[in-house]
Protein backbone atom coordinates (compact mmCIF):
# COMPACT_ATOMS: atom_id res chain seq x y z
CA UNK A 1 0.00 0.00 0.00
CA UNK A 2 2.77 2.41 0.88
CA UNK A 3 4.31 2.05 -2.59
CA UNK A 4 1.10 2.71 -4.49
CA UNK A 5 1.35 5.75 -6.72
CA UNK A 6 -1.70 7.99 -6.40
CA UNK A 7 -2.66 9.54 -9.73
CA UNK A 8 -5.40 12.11 -9.27
CA UNK A 9 -5.28 14.71 -12.03
CA UNK A 10 -8.94 15.78 -11.85
CA UNK A 11 -8.98 16.26 -8.08
CA UNK A 12 -10.39 19.80 -8.31
CA UNK A 13 -13.52 18.61 -10.11
CA UNK A 14 -14.07 15.80 -7.61
CA UNK A 15 -13.49 18.23 -4.75
CA UNK A 16 -16.27 20.53 -5.97
CA UNK A 17 -18.68 17.58 -6.07
CA UNK A 18 -17.82 15.82 -2.79
CA UNK A 19 -16.62 18.45 -0.28
CA UNK A 20 -18.92 21.00 1.42
CA UNK A 21 -18.61 24.39 -0.21
CA UNK A 22 -17.35 26.17 2.91
CA UNK A 23 -14.42 23.72 3.17
CA UNK A 24 -13.39 23.73 -0.48
CA UNK A 25 -11.04 26.72 -0.20
CA UNK A 26 -9.15 25.24 2.74
CA UNK A 27 -8.94 21.81 1.10
CA UNK A 28 -7.74 23.30 -2.18
CA UNK A 29 -5.05 25.32 -0.39
CA UNK A 30 -3.76 22.29 1.57
CA UNK A 31 -3.67 20.04 -1.51
CA UNK A 32 -2.01 22.70 -3.66
CA UNK A 33 0.65 23.18 -1.01
CA UNK A 34 1.23 19.43 -0.89
CA UNK A 35 1.60 19.22 -4.67
CA UNK A 36 4.06 22.10 -4.63
CA UNK A 37 6.01 20.34 -1.86
CA UNK A 38 6.14 17.19 -4.02
CA UNK A 39 7.52 19.22 -6.90
CA UNK A 40 10.16 20.84 -4.67
CA UNK A 41 11.23 17.49 -3.19
CA UNK A 42 11.16 15.65 -6.52
CA UNK A 43 8.77 13.03 -5.15
CA UNK A 44 5.68 11.25 -6.46
CA UNK A 45 2.35 11.10 -4.62
CA UNK A 46 2.40 8.02 -2.41
CA UNK A 47 1.03 7.24 1.04
CA UNK A 48 4.53 7.55 2.48
CA UNK A 49 4.85 11.00 0.91
CA UNK A 50 1.58 12.08 2.56
CA UNK A 51 2.88 10.99 5.96
CA UNK A 52 6.23 12.67 5.43
CA UNK A 53 4.61 15.94 4.36
CA UNK A 54 2.28 15.96 7.39
CA UNK A 55 5.18 15.27 9.75
CA UNK A 56 7.08 18.18 8.17
CA UNK A 57 4.04 20.47 8.38
CA UNK A 58 3.01 19.63 11.94
CA UNK A 59 5.56 21.92 13.59
CA UNK A 60 4.79 24.80 11.22
CA UNK A 61 1.05 25.34 11.65
CA UNK A 62 -1.41 25.59 14.53
CA UNK A 63 -3.14 22.39 15.74
CA UNK A 64 -6.42 23.51 14.15
CA UNK A 65 -4.81 24.11 10.76
CA UNK A 66 -2.94 20.83 11.00
CA UNK A 67 -6.18 18.89 11.58
CA UNK A 68 -7.73 20.60 8.55
CA UNK A 69 -4.71 19.79 6.36
CA UNK A 70 -4.77 16.21 7.59
CA UNK A 71 -8.44 15.93 6.60
CA UNK A 72 -7.79 17.47 3.18
CA UNK A 73 -4.88 15.16 2.38
CA UNK A 74 -6.80 12.14 3.69
CA UNK A 75 -9.59 13.06 1.28
CA UNK A 76 -7.08 13.37 -1.58
CA UNK A 77 -5.49 10.02 -0.71
CA UNK A 78 -8.83 8.24 -0.28
CA UNK A 79 -10.32 9.40 -3.58
CA UNK A 80 -7.06 9.07 -5.49
CA UNK A 81 -6.67 5.42 -4.48
CA UNK A 82 -10.08 4.66 -5.93
CA UNK A 83 -8.69 5.32 -9.40
CA UNK A 84 -6.86 2.64 -11.40
CA UNK A 85 -3.22 2.37 -10.39
CA UNK A 86 -0.85 4.16 -12.73
CA UNK A 87 1.42 1.87 -14.78
CA UNK A 88 5.07 1.79 -13.76
CA UNK A 89 6.04 3.56 -16.98
CA UNK A 90 3.59 6.38 -16.22
CA UNK A 91 5.01 7.09 -12.77
CA UNK A 92 6.80 10.38 -13.03
CA UNK A 93 7.83 13.21 -10.79
CA UNK A 94 5.49 16.13 -10.51
CA UNK A 95 6.26 19.02 -12.85
CA UNK A 96 5.56 22.66 -12.17
CA UNK A 97 2.68 22.79 -14.64
CA UNK A 98 0.87 20.14 -12.55
CA UNK A 99 0.65 22.52 -9.58
CA UNK A 100 -2.31 24.91 -9.93
CA UNK A 101 -1.76 28.52 -8.83
CA UNK A 102 -3.88 28.96 -5.73
CA UNK A 103 -5.55 32.29 -6.47
CA UNK A 104 -6.19 31.69 -10.16
CA UNK A 105 -7.70 28.29 -9.47
CA UNK A 106 -9.96 29.57 -6.72
CA UNK A 107 -12.31 32.36 -7.73
CA UNK A 108 -15.08 31.21 -5.40
CA UNK A 109 -18.06 28.92 -5.68
CA UNK A 110 -21.48 30.60 -5.34
CA UNK A 111 -22.12 33.90 -7.15
CA UNK A 112 -21.86 35.91 -3.94
CA UNK A 113 -18.41 34.46 -3.18
CA UNK A 114 -17.20 35.16 -6.71
CA UNK A 115 -18.35 38.77 -6.31
CA UNK A 116 -16.59 38.96 -2.96
CA UNK A 117 -13.32 37.67 -4.43
CA UNK A 118 -13.55 40.03 -7.39
CA UNK A 119 -14.07 43.09 -5.16
CA UNK A 120 -11.24 42.11 -2.82
CA UNK A 121 -8.83 41.78 -5.74
CA UNK A 122 -10.07 44.95 -7.42
CA UNK A 123 -9.25 46.82 -4.21
CA UNK A 124 -5.83 45.10 -4.02
CA UNK A 125 -6.37 43.88 -0.48
CA UNK A 126 -3.75 41.61 1.01
CA UNK A 127 -3.87 37.88 0.37
CA UNK A 128 -4.34 37.23 4.11
CA UNK A 129 -7.24 39.67 4.15
CA UNK A 130 -8.90 37.75 1.32
CA UNK A 131 -8.57 34.44 3.15
CA UNK A 132 -9.87 35.97 6.39
CA UNK A 133 -12.86 37.71 4.79
CA UNK A 134 -13.89 34.60 2.87
CA UNK A 135 -13.67 32.49 6.01
CA UNK A 136 -15.90 34.82 8.05
CA UNK A 137 -18.33 35.37 5.16
CA UNK A 138 -18.95 31.64 4.96
CA UNK A 139 -19.43 31.32 8.72
CA UNK A 140 -21.82 34.27 8.76
CA UNK A 141 -24.01 33.06 5.88
CA UNK A 142 -24.09 29.46 7.10
CA UNK A 143 -25.37 30.68 10.47
CA UNK A 144 -27.87 33.25 9.17
CA UNK A 145 -29.00 31.20 6.12
CA UNK A 146 -30.81 34.04 4.32
CA UNK A 147 -33.32 33.07 1.64
CA UNK A 148 -31.99 32.91 -1.95
CA UNK A 149 -31.76 36.42 -3.38
CA UNK A 150 -32.33 38.04 0.04
CA UNK A 151 -29.31 40.04 1.26
CA UNK A 152 -27.92 39.86 4.76
CA UNK A 153 -29.87 42.09 7.16
CA UNK A 154 -28.73 44.06 10.18
CA UNK A 155 -30.73 41.78 12.45
CA UNK A 156 -28.99 38.71 10.97
CA UNK A 157 -25.63 40.30 11.61
CA UNK A 158 -26.57 41.18 15.18
CA UNK A 159 -27.73 37.60 15.88
CA UNK A 160 -24.51 36.17 14.49
CA UNK A 161 -22.27 38.47 16.53
CA UNK A 162 -24.27 37.62 19.64
CA UNK A 163 -23.83 33.92 18.85
CA UNK A 164 -20.06 34.38 18.57
CA UNK A 165 -19.89 36.16 21.92
CA UNK A 166 -22.34 34.07 23.96
CA UNK A 167 -22.11 30.55 22.58
CA UNK A 168 -18.70 30.38 20.93
CA UNK A 169 -17.14 32.74 23.50
CA UNK A 170 -14.71 34.33 21.07
CA UNK A 171 -12.62 37.29 22.18
CA UNK A 172 -13.57 40.89 21.47
CA UNK A 173 -10.73 41.17 18.95
CA UNK A 174 -11.96 38.12 17.04
CA UNK A 175 -15.51 39.45 17.03
CA UNK A 176 -14.24 42.76 15.66
CA UNK A 177 -12.48 40.91 12.84
CA UNK A 178 -15.68 39.00 12.06
CA UNK A 179 -17.65 42.27 12.07
CA UNK A 180 -15.27 43.90 9.59
CA UNK A 181 -15.59 40.94 7.23
CA UNK A 182 -19.39 40.93 7.49
CA UNK A 183 -19.63 44.68 6.88
CA UNK A 184 -17.44 44.31 3.78
CA UNK A 185 -19.76 41.53 2.60
CA UNK A 186 -22.86 43.69 3.09
CA UNK A 187 -21.39 46.75 1.37
CA UNK A 188 -19.50 45.23 -1.53
CA UNK A 189 -21.55 42.12 -2.34
CA UNK A 190 -25.12 42.78 -1.22
CA UNK A 191 -24.87 46.58 -1.81
CA UNK A 192 -26.46 47.40 1.53
CA UNK A 193 -25.52 50.16 3.93
CA UNK A 194 -25.14 48.61 7.38
CA UNK A 195 -26.14 51.84 9.12
CA UNK A 196 -24.61 52.78 12.45
CA UNK A 197 -21.69 50.39 12.96
CA UNK A 198 -21.39 51.23 16.66
CA UNK A 199 -24.58 49.28 17.39
CA UNK A 200 -22.76 46.03 16.61
CA UNK A 201 -19.74 46.63 18.83
CA UNK A 202 -20.44 45.12 22.23
CA UNK A 203 -17.00 45.20 23.82
CA UNK A 204 -13.64 46.76 23.13
CA UNK A 205 -10.63 44.50 22.74
CA UNK A 206 -8.54 44.69 25.88
CA UNK A 207 -5.00 45.95 25.53
CA UNK A 208 -2.71 43.81 27.67
CA UNK A 209 0.62 45.11 28.92
CA UNK A 210 3.23 43.83 26.44
CA UNK A 211 6.15 41.64 27.44
CA UNK A 212 9.46 43.51 27.47
CA UNK A 213 13.04 42.24 27.57
CA UNK A 214 15.82 43.92 29.52
CA UNK A 215 18.93 45.04 27.59
CA UNK A 216 20.81 42.07 29.07
CA UNK A 217 18.09 39.67 27.90
CA UNK A 218 18.21 41.17 24.40
CA UNK A 219 21.96 40.53 24.31
CA UNK A 220 21.43 36.90 25.38
CA UNK A 221 18.74 36.48 22.71
CA UNK A 222 20.93 37.89 19.92
CA UNK A 223 23.82 35.64 20.98
CA UNK A 224 21.69 32.57 20.24
CA UNK A 225 20.94 33.74 16.68
CA UNK A 226 23.26 33.56 13.70
CA UNK A 227 23.46 34.84 10.14
CA UNK A 228 20.62 36.91 8.67
CA UNK A 229 18.29 35.96 11.54
CA UNK A 230 20.53 37.77 14.03
CA UNK A 231 20.80 40.84 11.82
CA UNK A 232 17.02 40.89 11.37
CA UNK A 233 16.45 40.65 15.13
CA UNK A 234 18.99 43.37 15.90
CA UNK A 235 17.51 45.66 13.25
CA UNK A 236 13.98 45.05 14.56
CA UNK A 237 15.09 46.02 18.06
CA UNK A 238 17.47 48.80 17.02
CA UNK A 239 14.91 50.61 14.83
CA UNK A 240 11.68 49.56 16.55
CA UNK A 241 10.19 47.92 13.45
CA UNK A 242 7.04 45.91 13.10
CA UNK A 243 7.54 42.38 11.79
CA UNK A 244 6.09 43.09 8.35
CA UNK A 245 8.01 46.37 8.08
CA UNK A 246 11.31 44.57 8.61
CA UNK A 247 10.49 41.66 6.29
CA UNK A 248 9.36 43.91 3.43
CA UNK A 249 12.42 46.13 3.38
CA UNK A 250 13.81 46.58 -0.12
CA UNK A 251 17.44 47.26 -0.93
CA UNK A 252 16.61 50.87 -1.84
CA UNK A 253 14.96 51.39 1.57
CA UNK A 254 18.21 50.84 3.49
CA UNK A 255 20.73 53.69 3.29
CA UNK A 256 23.73 52.26 5.12
CA UNK A 257 25.94 55.31 4.61
CA UNK A 258 23.40 57.73 6.05
CA UNK A 259 22.20 55.20 8.65
CA UNK A 260 18.57 55.64 7.59
CA UNK A 261 15.65 53.35 6.84
CA UNK A 262 12.61 54.19 4.75
CA UNK A 263 9.71 52.32 6.30
CA UNK A 264 6.75 51.79 4.00
CA UNK A 265 4.19 50.80 6.60
CA UNK A 266 1.40 48.40 5.74
CA UNK A 267 -0.84 50.30 8.16
CA UNK A 268 -2.58 53.33 6.65
CA UNK A 269 -0.08 53.16 3.73
CA UNK A 270 2.14 55.76 5.39
CA UNK A 271 5.89 56.15 4.99
CA UNK A 272 8.28 57.19 7.75
CA UNK A 273 12.02 57.34 8.33
CA UNK A 274 13.90 55.41 10.99
CA UNK A 275 17.51 55.37 12.12
CA UNK A 276 19.86 52.45 11.50
CA UNK A 277 21.94 51.66 14.60
CA UNK A 278 25.58 52.54 13.91
CA UNK A 279 26.59 49.20 15.45
CA UNK A 280 24.93 47.40 12.51
CA UNK A 281 26.61 49.39 9.75
CA UNK A 282 29.37 46.86 8.97
CA UNK A 283 27.01 43.88 9.28
CA UNK A 284 24.56 45.50 6.87
CA UNK A 285 27.33 46.16 4.34
CA UNK A 286 28.40 42.52 4.44
CA UNK A 287 24.78 41.40 4.14
CA UNK A 288 24.29 43.77 1.17
CA UNK A 289 27.13 42.00 -0.67
CA UNK A 290 25.54 38.59 -0.10
CA UNK A 291 22.14 39.86 -1.29
CA UNK A 292 23.80 41.37 -4.38
CA UNK A 293 25.37 37.99 -5.23
CA UNK A 294 22.02 36.22 -4.79
CA UNK A 295 20.29 38.74 -7.05
CA UNK A 296 22.96 38.19 -9.70
CA UNK A 297 22.42 34.41 -9.57
CA UNK A 298 18.66 34.88 -9.94
CA UNK A 299 19.16 37.07 -12.98
CA UNK A 300 21.54 34.56 -14.59
CA UNK A 301 18.96 31.83 -13.92
CA UNK A 302 16.28 33.87 -15.70
CA UNK A 303 13.93 33.94 -12.70
CA UNK A 304 10.99 36.39 -12.63
CA UNK A 305 11.50 39.62 -10.73
CA UNK A 306 10.31 40.10 -7.17
CA UNK A 307 6.75 41.07 -6.34
CA UNK A 308 5.88 44.74 -6.74
CA UNK A 309 2.84 46.84 -5.85
CA UNK A 310 0.18 46.17 -8.47
CA UNK A 311 0.13 49.67 -9.96
CA UNK A 312 3.92 49.80 -10.20
CA UNK A 313 4.10 46.37 -11.82
CA UNK A 314 1.74 47.55 -14.55
CA UNK A 315 3.65 50.79 -15.08
CA UNK A 316 7.18 49.31 -15.00
CA UNK A 317 6.89 45.56 -15.73
CA UNK A 318 10.68 45.02 -15.55
CA UNK A 319 11.23 46.94 -12.30
CA UNK A 320 11.04 43.74 -10.26
CA UNK A 321 14.27 42.55 -11.88
CA UNK A 322 16.22 45.62 -10.71
CA UNK A 323 18.48 45.22 -7.69
CA UNK A 324 17.09 48.26 -5.89
CA UNK A 325 13.68 46.55 -5.67
CA UNK A 326 15.15 43.26 -4.43
CA UNK A 327 14.26 42.16 -0.90
CA UNK A 328 16.78 43.12 1.76
CA UNK A 329 16.09 39.81 3.48
CA UNK A 330 15.25 37.34 0.67
CA UNK A 331 14.15 33.76 1.29
CA UNK A 332 16.53 30.92 0.54
CA UNK A 333 13.93 29.00 -1.49
CA UNK A 334 11.69 30.09 -4.34
CA UNK A 335 8.03 30.48 -3.44
CA UNK A 336 4.85 30.51 -5.50
CA UNK A 337 2.96 33.79 -5.54
CA UNK A 338 -0.57 32.85 -4.37
CA UNK A 339 -2.18 35.52 -6.56
CA UNK A 340 -0.39 35.16 -9.87
CA UNK A 341 1.02 31.64 -9.56
CA UNK A 342 4.51 32.92 -10.49
CA UNK A 343 7.45 31.07 -8.94
CA UNK A 344 9.80 33.78 -7.67
CA UNK A 345 12.03 34.94 -4.85
CA UNK A 346 10.06 36.20 -1.86
CA UNK A 347 11.22 37.76 1.38
CA UNK A 348 11.82 35.62 4.45
CA UNK A 349 8.48 34.29 5.66
CA UNK A 350 7.13 35.63 8.92
CA UNK A 351 6.69 32.10 10.29
CA UNK A 352 10.35 31.33 9.60
CA UNK A 353 11.60 34.35 11.52
CA UNK A 354 9.09 33.87 14.34
CA UNK A 355 10.24 30.29 14.81
CA UNK A 356 13.90 31.41 14.87
CA UNK A 357 13.09 33.92 17.63
CA UNK A 358 11.19 31.31 19.68
CA UNK A 359 14.04 28.80 19.40
CA UNK A 360 16.62 31.45 20.34
CA UNK A 361 14.56 32.49 23.37
CA UNK A 362 14.35 28.87 24.48
CA UNK A 363 18.10 28.36 24.16
CA UNK A 364 18.75 31.66 25.97
CA UNK A 365 16.48 30.44 28.82
CA UNK A 366 14.23 33.48 28.70
CA UNK A 367 11.18 32.74 30.83
CA UNK A 368 8.95 35.11 28.85
CA UNK A 369 6.83 34.91 25.74
CA UNK A 370 9.25 36.28 23.15
CA UNK A 371 8.12 37.18 19.62
CA UNK A 372 9.55 39.59 17.03
CA UNK A 373 7.09 42.21 18.27
CA UNK A 374 8.58 41.87 21.77
CA UNK A 375 11.71 43.48 20.35
CA UNK A 376 9.66 46.49 19.20
CA UNK A 377 8.09 46.77 22.67
CA UNK A 378 11.57 46.57 24.22
CA UNK A 379 12.84 49.31 21.89
CA UNK A 380 10.04 51.67 22.95
CA UNK A 381 10.40 50.89 26.65
CA UNK A 382 14.17 51.35 26.72
CA UNK A 383 13.94 54.67 24.87
CA UNK A 384 11.32 55.92 27.31
CA UNK A 385 13.49 54.88 30.25
CA UNK A 386 16.40 56.73 28.66
CA UNK A 387 14.57 60.05 28.51
CA UNK A 388 12.91 60.09 25.07
CA UNK A 389 9.69 62.11 25.07
CA UNK A 390 6.37 60.38 24.51
CA UNK A 391 5.64 62.45 21.39
CA UNK A 392 9.04 61.65 19.87
CA UNK A 393 8.50 57.98 20.65
CA UNK A 394 5.15 58.10 18.86
CA UNK A 395 6.85 59.39 15.72
CA UNK A 396 9.61 56.78 15.89
CA UNK A 397 7.08 53.96 16.19
CA UNK A 398 4.80 55.32 13.48
CA UNK A 399 1.72 55.25 15.71
CA UNK A 400 -1.34 57.34 14.89
CA UNK A 401 -2.72 57.67 18.43
CA UNK A 402 -0.86 58.92 21.48
CA UNK A 403 -2.97 56.62 23.65
CA UNK A 404 -1.35 53.62 21.95
CA UNK A 405 2.12 54.94 22.81
CA UNK A 406 1.20 55.61 26.42
CA UNK A 407 1.03 51.91 27.17
CA UNK A 408 4.84 51.97 27.39
CA UNK A 409 4.56 54.20 30.44
CA UNK A 410 3.38 51.03 32.17
CA UNK A 411 6.24 48.85 30.94
CA UNK A 412 9.04 51.31 31.84
CA UNK A 413 10.56 50.72 35.27
CA UNK A 414 11.16 54.44 35.52
CA UNK A 415 10.84 57.10 32.87
CA UNK A 416 13.48 59.55 31.81
CA UNK A 417 11.58 62.44 33.41
CA UNK A 418 12.70 61.32 36.84
CA UNK A 419 9.57 59.68 38.27
CA UNK A 420 10.53 57.30 41.07
CA UNK A 421 8.64 55.37 43.69
CA UNK A 422 8.50 57.22 47.04
CA UNK A 423 9.78 54.05 48.70
CA UNK A 424 13.08 54.50 46.86
CA UNK A 425 13.50 57.88 48.54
Amino acid sequence: MTKTTISFENWEGVLRETVPVHLQTSYREAITEFLYWLWEQGKVARVTAFKEHLAWKKSRVSPENFVLRQAALSWYCHHGQKLPAAPATARRKLTLKDVPPLAKADLGGPPWERTLVRRIRELHLAWRTEKTYRHWAWRCLLFCQPAPGVPLSEEDLRRWLSHLAVEERVSAATRKQALNAALFLMREVFKRKPGDVSQFIQAKPRRPVPAVLTPEECTRLFAKLAGPARLMAELTYGAGLRLTEMLRLRVKDVDVDRLQLTIRSVKRSKTRLASVPAALQDALRQHWKRVRALHKRDRLAGLPGVELPASLERKWPQAGEKFEWFWMFPSRNLLRDPRSGVLRRHHVLDATFQKAIREAARRARLDKKVTPHTLRHSFATHLLEGGTGIRDLQELLGLAELSTTQIYLRTARQTGVGIHSPLDE
